[in-house]
């Protein structure tokens, strides 16, 4: 598939034609960068905007169940990303096979200097809040390469994000961001009923590592933009991919340092 059939499927929520994922035209992740870049470049001529990344597969809990092993990244664009303080609304039209995933989102005050460590990364960080990313696969049933997973836009669609807080009122520095992300747990509930549960740590051990751990893969890919500031950037789920249908109302319990998020689908 070229990037404007990747761009076509991604407009239409249409999946992917039949086909081994072995014999896809990315054979490896540099190759589905590509792709995925070329995608970016498409979508940002017809007018929409980049306003961050999503990080995926942070959740080495799950890399058996979908059988990727290593942590990829997409773009966050205008057309996917929404804010609210706690209670959101979000449309699941045009998304294929959507999923929900509950994630720690920061937002970014200042670009990272170069060769920073997590002490420079805090200092570049505004905000970090509770959000709900709302992930698509265009390989039926959720079949795919780790490469697929890349050249499908990161298996982004939507991105809510809830109430944020400065960092600066959390920690005072990198270590203590950590520790009180690590230790935060969430809930997650569709229409009441308990489905899963999950903590910051499961996610590369802490947010913030794997916020590190995606600048440095963001600047070592051929082509790829840096961050700046005013980015947003959700750093990958705390539990299972769960999958959503319209009039449903799905909860995350944060516990702090993050707020409670809720959000109804249509």
């Amino acid at each position: 598939m070229t990037p404007l059939d990747l761009l076509s499927h991604l407009d239409s929520g249409q999946p992917w034609p039949p086909g081994d994922p072995a014999q896809a035209p990315w054979p490896d992740l540099a190759s589905a960068y590509a792709a995925a870049l070329a995608v970016r470049a498409l979508r940002i001529a017809r007018g929409e905007v980049p306003r961050g990344f999503k990080i995926g597969f942070t959740n080495r809990r799950i890399w058996p169940t979908y059988q990727v092993f290593a942590p990829i990244w997409g773009t966050v664009w205008d057309t996917t990303l929404s804010f609210c303080d706690g209670d959101g609304s979000v449309s699941l039209s045009h998304l294929c096979e959507p999923r929900i995933e509950p994630e720690a989102v920061f937002g970014f005050k200042s670009s990272p200097p170069p060769g920073a460590g997590l002490d420079e990364l805090f200092e570049s960080l505004d905000w970090v809040a509770s959000g709900f990313e709302l992930v698509q696969s265009h390989r039926p049933g959720w079949k795919f390469s780790a490469p697929d997973t890349v050249a499908d836009s990161g298996l982004h669609g939507r991105l809510l994000v809830g109430r944020r807080v400065p960092v600066s009122k959390i920690a005072a520095g990198a270590r203590d961001l950590q520790a009180a992300l690590a230790g935060a747990a969430v809930s997650l509930r569709c229409d009441g009923r308990l489905l899963d549960a999950g903590v910051g740590g499961n996610v590369l051990d802490d947010p913030l590592l794997a916020l590190l751990y995606f600048l440095n893969e963001l600047r070592a890919c051929p082509g790829a933009p840096d961050l700046s500031a005013g980015d947003v950037v959700t750093t990958g789920t705390w539990t299972d991919a769960w999958p959503v249908q319209p009039g449903q109302r799905w909860s995350g319990e944060f516990t702090a340092p993050l707020f409670p998020l809720s959000v109804a689908f249509r």
